[in-house]
């Protein structure tokens, strides 16, 4: 016991930490001059950093097989994968051969407008070669085309004098109501606050760009603060009119979804689409899990759900379809990483069976039914074995696991094939992200996302962005003043 605590306190103990003053301090006769006791208790303490060090190592080796791994895959690309097509590496355009012409087109004129506020007949006066006199009948029409541009804008500023008085009846005041849409209170009617709206909303267009613009085009003077009180009063009922979509989206039968990231108050949030044929609802919350879906369908159960094969995405529906465009990236990663086996038949009869999803409204229900069989029939051959490419393994487990949900749309007319549609319902917002940063505050994502869901909705339907929140504001209520 007490050679061991003698070694405790030694420089040899406090060195086997350090191999390499280890070495260095030891020899063989200060090895021989140590106790039995010692060399055991050397021993152990050695052993025990050579397991550590033996630890470490396996550590770092799974950590350089995982990146020599990586360095042999291919890149994530827009064609291969969801990297967006922003950010993709795009090819320079080849040179033009010299002394090459081009071939023409036929020329395209613009259309005559149908309504004209005013005609001009341009007739001449006299002949231009002889002094003539010429007549209106003399110089038949040859040539018609239209004159387009835009009159001063100014607004246009009503005066409302109310008036009170005593009834020579009853001898009881009154005052005279204000007129419909003219409350006291704000000085900007539903027109100009919708126009502010649509070019916050719609163009991206900041809060001290819009006072410029509005300043220089519309001749209206106006503030930063007086625009967020426009924006602020239209919360209420863009959101009351977003909540009746969203009980339109809820209640159909086929749902597609999909989301992506946004900035809020300097965190990331996920914006969310929920679409149907009918209606589009979107909604910017903190989180992207599954239970963003299941708030919001409130215990319905559509019967297909449309989306790509993100874990979230999944168990909302009594169906599911996947996109077929987000596989078709999947499997030419998988050939770009040099799969020949499966992923290249795989692309193939993706390919055709969204030819045959194009093809859809012309054919009859027995001839879908019989390409649906076939396409399970090539899937089954495709599905016989597995690859031994390791990208194209992991797509071929998966479709193994979801291969139900390839094919519903084959047979089920109102189901897509891809989730383009969210996708494209969601560009808008992406480009807003990008050219204004994010939104400052908790209200203000949700006007966006109401705003958002009314005006995709109302495109839907046929009307503009700017006809669409004009209806909202019109016939929301305004706050008068007594």
């Amino acid at each position: 016991m007490r050679s061991r605590s003698r070694l405790a306190s030694t420089p040899v103990q406090r060195d086997l930490t350090e191999p390499s003053r280890f070495h260095d301090s030891m020899n063989r006769d200060a090895l021989a001059s140590l106790s039995k006791d010692d060399l055991i208790a050397l021993v152990l303490a050695q052993a025990d950093v050579i397991g550590k060090q033996a630890a470490h190592t396996e550590v770092l080796t799974k950590r350089i097989e995982a990146l020599e791994a990586k360095l042999g895959k291919p890149p994530k690309t827009p064609d291969n994968s969801s990297v967006p097509p922003s950010q993709g590496q795009k090819p320079n355009r080849a040179e033009r051969r010299e002394g090459k012409k081009r071939k023409g087109h036929p020329g395209a004129f613009r259309a005559l407008s149908e309504h004209s506020e005013r005609v001009v007949e341009a007739t001449a006066k006299a002949c231009p070669h002889c002094a003539h006199a010429l007549k209106a009948e003399d110089q038949p029409a040859f040539h018609a085309y239209d004159n387009v541009d835009l009159p001063p804008i100014k607004p246009v500023v009503t005066r409302i004098h109310r008036h009170r008085g005593i009834c020579p009846c009853c001898r009881r005041g009154f005052s005279a109501p204000p007129p419909e849409g003219m409350a006291p209170g704000s000085p900007f009617g539903p027109g100009l606050s919708a126009l502010i709206l649509h070019l916050h909303i719609t163009q991206a267009i900041s809060f001290e760009r819009l006072v410029g613009l509005m300043d220089e085009v519309f001749g209206v003077t106006i503030g930063e603060g007086a625009i967020a009180n426009i924006m602020a009063r239209a919360e209420a009922p863009m959101i009351i009119e977003a909540e009746k979509i969203a009980e339109e989206v809820r209640s159909s039968r086929v749902v597609a979804s999909d989301e992506t990231s946004a900035r809020v108050k300097g965190k990331t949030w996920w914006q969310w689409v929920l679409l149907s044929s009918t209606a589009v609802y979107h909604v910017i919350v903190d989180t992207r899990a599954a239970s963003v879906v299941a708030d919001f369908l409130q215990g319905a159960v559509p019967e297909v759900w449309v989306a790509d094969r993100y874990a979230g995405q999944n168990g909302h529906a009594l169906q599911r379809q996947l996109c077929l465009a987000h596989l078709l990236r999947d499997a030419q990663y998988a050939i770009d990483d040099g799969d020949t086996g499966f992923a290249i038949p795989f692309k193939v009869l993706l390919l055709r069976a969204m030819a045959i999803g194009r093809r859809r409204p012309g054919l009859q229900d027995s001839t879908l039914k019989q390409y649906r069989a076939d396409l399970d029939r090539r899937l089954d051959r495709l599905l016989a074995e597995p690859p031994k490419n390791r990208s194209a393994r992991k797509l071929f487990n998966a479709m193994r696991r979801d291969r139900d949900d390839l094919f519903r749309f084959i047979t089920r007319r109102d189901v897509p094939y891809t989730n383009n549609g969210c996708e494209r319902a969601l560009r808008p917002s992406v480009i807003f992200r990008k050219v204004t940063g994010c939104f400052r505050s908790h209200w203000g994502a949700r006007l966006y996302a109401a705003t958002a869901s009314v005006i995709a909705t109302g495109k839907l339907n046929g009307k503009s962005a700017l006809h669409a929140i004009q209806d909202i504001i019109r016939r929301a209520p305004v706050p008068a003043t007594p």
